[in-house]
């Protein structure tokens, strides 16, 4: 068996390369999301980095604290709180207090996340001028990095916000020294009262004395952390960021990985299956010559085992050298921490390596058995046309896949239609709708052939003709080769449509729900000042409601504690500004003592008592005023401004009264805030500029599962038009024997190529279009009704790159046969 295995791989090499090129791909991939993803399981413990060299750091009451019958739950804060006056005066009298600040800053052609802090707290992380001098007056700062020069005037949006007192308004800032980066920020630092007035709000301070000093002076103060050692990264700005990075990578991998998986499993078992089915003449023959159907399932199977066990093992070593070159990738843009590599695990390379050999084999057993069940002369006469190529199991398997989305999604729908607006949920859907339509294709393929190519057919000549029943009749080639085509034009129309589907819904959502005119949004933490809020409410013909955010905490079932982000108003003006999707209760009934929540909250009926805690972690008691829909997940709650204290104002809506001249009060409205920096924005405007934005982390891992996936179905696509095309040198060489030019056969297997990828193409629309068709009915469950977004552009590259690949790889092994003579390539064995 060995030796005729090994000689029927030396006779049909190009099918077997193609199948072995497919499978080390595929596992290299495995391989390489398995190694990026077991690498970025565990994150080593951060060092601080601001206040490196700082003694003692004291930081108020910053996380919420919650005993539960699970254990102790924790959130952040929306609105830390601040170290009390007490507190500080005791602190003074043990050493030098140093007021820490940080405050958004933008600025004219600098990087987008400059950070502002006061001069005093340079020397903590520590930074050192290399140029110039530090800041002395409001206008001048010292920038970190040597992207400016000292001397250079730079404007910022912190350079524009108003200042009170004898302070001058300053337009522009003026560079007056700079400091070496550290590689965690890019700072901008002001003097330190300019500071104060940019970020009133400070949470944390800076102790030049001993620890122990330092405990005594905060003890009995609650919520007050004394911060020495290590402990002080949790006074950085993100002290958790390289967790939360892992944790978006955990994610981003995972899909990527589970995405790369599907995609190679599904590609090499079409792979492997169709080198079986191209041999069937070969096993009538040898049925014919007295070869038993367990004889050959055995050669065929020991065909598979060689292959599969080289291929995966060329696989784990492709992907030992993509790894790391992933990883560096992900950490120069940003999506990883600066330290992340691979690490030395090995489960990975075990997991793609048995997984690619159970595919291989798995590829050609269904395939060798029916093969085997099959007479020598029907064999033989089933090796020209295709027949039964949907087998009863087929059927059966991708039937109940079938059945099993279509049931899944109308029980989702029924019970929980917010779930399939869940990441997970829109990008596993796809996989089983996937599945379910490649197995029923040979049902699908003829009839869309027939209907694809039925124009062509009816134009002179007889190139149409012969596409649409070469194509038609070759039905197990057709389906191998558009599966790949399938495939990714599926999964780039289900994930990007589901994304863009879901971003026009959130603004489709907040533009319905927004009865302003204008929308005013404040410049850095700051907010609005009182003066600037009087003279927007003094507007002529304008009605303004100004809001702050914050956050609401609730216990749920005594285990989880859910943030829910808020909105404080004042309901009077609220209502002028704001269309709430009400479906319980009224805006007018919101007061101090009770709250707006959705219903995706557990207590959500009007009337009824809420214990919750506000964002400065403060616990209350607050009445349901009013009920919203969930929506897409983004209604939040709202309270009044009673119980967001300290929280300043970031947003002033603004309605026109019945008549007012919208260009006049835009300008009006230009004028007040010019001072105080912020930006007066049409409604749509807003909603453009703000809602919605699909995180960086999830639009890079989704850009890289569908890379992924076109990458592989590039490979795929070429190897299996190599082997479909290289298998009819003899269908060919008859064209040319019956009076057939070169030029006419090329253009026969150009055409036919084109075919079939039009064939994967619209069946992967057709599979996009199923899963955004449930997100849409999902979306107006939730009463929000949205069209649904095909990324057209997108399919229709991804589409044309195929269609150059497949002529290509079709035209090329044809070309080569062409050159012989025809009667020559009529007598080639198959």
């Amino acid at each position: 068996m060995l030796s005729t295995a090994l000689r029927t791989l030396r006779t049909r090499w190009v099918t077997f390369v193609g199948s072995f090129v497919a499978l080390s791909l595929g596992v290299a991939l495995i391989a390489v999301m398995g190694l990026a993803l077991a690498s970025s399981l565990d994150a080593p413990d951060r060092r601080p980095e601001r206040f490196a060299a700082a003694p003692v750091v004291v930081k108020g009451m910053d996380t919420l604290r919650v005993r539960t019958s699970a254990g102790i739950r924790s959130r952040q804060l929306a609105r830390p709180r601040a170290v009390p006056a007490d507190v500080i005066a005791k602190l003074k009298h043990l050493g030098t207090v140093v007021v820490d600040r940080s405050f958004a800053v933008r600025a004219r052609g600098g990087p987008g996340d400059l950070v502002g802090h006061p001069w005093s707290t340079a020397a903590f992380a520590p930074y050192r001028l290399d140029a110039g001098r530090a800041p002395r007056a409001a206008d001048e700062v010292v920038v970190t990095g040597d992207r400016f020069r000292p001397g250079t005037r730079l404007r910022t949006d912190a350079g524009t916000v108003r200042i009170v007192g004898t302070v001058r308004i300053v337009g522009t800032v003026r560079i007056v020294g700079t400091v070496t980066g550290l590689g965690f920020e890019n700072a901008v630092f002001y003097t330190d009262a300019r500071a104060a007035q940019l970020a009133p709000h400070s949470v944390q301070l800076v102790v030049d004395a001993g620890a122990v000093a330092v405990r005594t002076a905060v003890r009995g103060s609650a919520g007050v952390q004394v911060l020495t050692g290590d402990a002080r990264r949790y006074a950085d700005a993100d002290p958790d960021r390289d967790i939360g990075e892992l944790t978006a990578m955990n994610a981003m991998f995972g899909t990527a990985g589970g995405v790369a998986g599907f995609v190679s499993v599904f590609v090499v078992a079409s792979t492997f299956a169709f080198t079986v089915a191209q041999r069937r003449r070969e096993f009538g023959l040898l049925r014919t010559a007295g070869a038993t159907p367990g004889q050959f399932r055995r050669t065929v199977v020991l065909e598979a085992l060689l292959i599969g066990v080289l291929a995966s093992a060329a696989g784990c070593v492709l992907g030992s050298y993509g790894a790391p070159k992933l990883a560096g990738w992900t950490a120069d843009e940003g999506l990883a921490p600066r330290w992340f590599t691979i690490g030395d695990s090995t489960w990975p390379y075990q997991l793609a390596f048995w997984t690619g050999l159970f595919v291989a084999l798995a590829g050609v057993l269904a395939a060798s058995w029916r093969a085997g069940r099959t007479g020598p002369t029907e064999a033989l006469r089933e090796a020209s046309v295709d027949t039964r190529t949907m087998t009863p199991g087929r059927r059966l398997v991708g039937s109940a896949l079938l059945l099993t989305a279509a049931v899944t999604l109308v029980l989702a729908l029924v019970n929980d239609p917010s779930g399939l607006l869940h990441r997970k949920t829109y990008v596993s859907r796809p996989m089983l709708l996937i599945t379910a339509v490649a197995l029923l294709a040979p049902v699908l393929v003829r009839p869309l052939t027939r209907l694809i190519v039925w124009l062509p057919a009816q134009l002179p000549g007889a190139t149409g003709m012969l596409v649409r029943e070469n194509a038609a009749i070759g039905i197990r080639r057709t389906a191998a080769v558009a599966a790949p085509v399938l495939v990714t034009v599926a999964l780039a129309g289900s994930l990007l449509g589901a994304t863009a589907t879901l971003n026009e819904a959130k603004a489709t959502e907040v533009l319905t729900r927004t009865a302003a005119d204008f929308v005013v949004t404040a410049a850095g933490d700051a907010g609005f000042d009182d003066a600037t809020l009087r003279k927007l409410r003094a507007v002529p013909d304008t009605k303004v409601s100004a809001t702050s955010a914050s956050a609401v905490y609730v216990l749920e079932d005594d285990t989880a504690l859910i943030r829910s982000e808020a909105r404080a108003a004042d309901p009077r003006l609220l209502a002028d500004t704001t269309e709430l999707p009400l479906v319980a209760g009224k805006m007018s009934d919101l007061d101090d003592d009770s709250i707006i929540v959705n219903e995706e909250w557990k207590q959500h009926t009007v009337g009824e008592q809420v214990d919750v805690w506000l964002g400065d972690g403060r616990q209350k008691s607050l009445r349901i005023a009013a009920v919203m829909t969930i929506g897409t997940g983004d209604n939040g709650v709202y309270v009044t401004p009673r119980n967001v204290p300290d929280a300043p104002v970031d947003r002033a809506d603004v309605r026109l009264a019945h008549g007012a001249d919208a260009t006049a009060v835009a300008a009006e409205l230009r004028d007040v805030v010019r001072e105080s920096g912020a930006t007066v924005f049409t409604t749509g405007q807003w909603v453009r500029s703000t809602y919605p934005e699909t995180d960086r982390t999830t639009r890079t891992g989704f850009l890289l599962v569908l890379g992924i996936a076109l990458l592989y179905t590039g490979i795929s696509l070429a190897n299996t038009m190599v082997m479909a095309t290289s298998d009819r040198v003899r269908e060919l060489a008859v064209l040319r024997l019956a009076g057939a030019t070169r030029w006419q056969v090329l253009r026969l297997v150009a055409a036919e190529a084109l075919t079939v990828v039009a064939v994967g193409g619209v069946l992967g629309v057709l599979v996009a279009g199923l899963n955004l068709a449930g997100m849409w009915g999902a979306l107006g469950l939730l009463s929000v009704w949205t069209p649904i977004e095909i990324p057209w552009a997108t399919l229709g590259w991804t589409v044309a790159a195929c269609a150059v690949l497949a002529v290509i790889s079709a035209l090329a092994p044809a070309a080569l046969a062409l050159r012989h003579r025809a009667v020559e390539l009529a007598g080639t064995p198959e």
